[in-house]
């Protein structure tokens, strides 16, 4: 399977965003920065404000397909942990291979950022909040065959079998 970036179904970005369609056609998919940068900056689709203390789950429009054996982990910039104290409330997001196209939610990535700052943060509709980085991951030998498919979406585990 290819490693690529995909929007989500236009119906999928109604529900999850109350956004229009317009918005759909505008943003970008995750893009690097640099030649030789490894994360692929995702973009807010529209104006978020963090009070001092509040979290929010942000849609990103974005899913992504991947090789079995890969997975994308999500981190919050850089820039936004030491400058601004904005964290990643569960740090680094994982989205395994078959998060894709499920049953749940097409695959819709999320992301749920933190002020803890002091200070209420405005975030611009377009800013690069977060990063995904494609990396292969090992599994034991002498594990057990696992038949559970994912079912759910953002926050599914394999407790959820099919």
């Amino acid at each position: 399977m290819a490693r690529k970036f995909e929007k989500i179904s236009l119906e999928q970005f109604i529900k999850d965003t109350n956004l229009k369609e317009d918005e759909y056609n505008s943003y970008d998919l995750p893009k690097r920065g640099t030649k030789y940068s490894a994360g692929y900056d995702f973009s807010l689709l529209n104006d978020v404000t963090l009070l001092p203390g509040e979290s929010k789950k942000i849609p990103t429009g974005i899913k992504a397909t991947m090789n079995e054996d890969e997975v994308l982990l999500i981190i919050i910039r850089s820039s936004l942990g030491t400058k601004f104290n904005i964290r990643m409330c569960n740090q680094v997001g994982v989205i395994d291979s078959d998060y894709y196209n499920n049953e749940g939610n097409e695959g819709h990535i999320m992301v749920t950022i933190k002020n803890e700052g002091n200070e209420s943060r405005v975030f611009k509709k377009g800013e690069r909040v977060c990063q995904g980085i494609f990396t292969k991951f090992l599994t034991v030998e002498n594990e057990e065959e696992i038949l559970n498919e994912r079912t759910g979406g953002f926050g599914s585990t394999s407790r959820e079998v099919k």
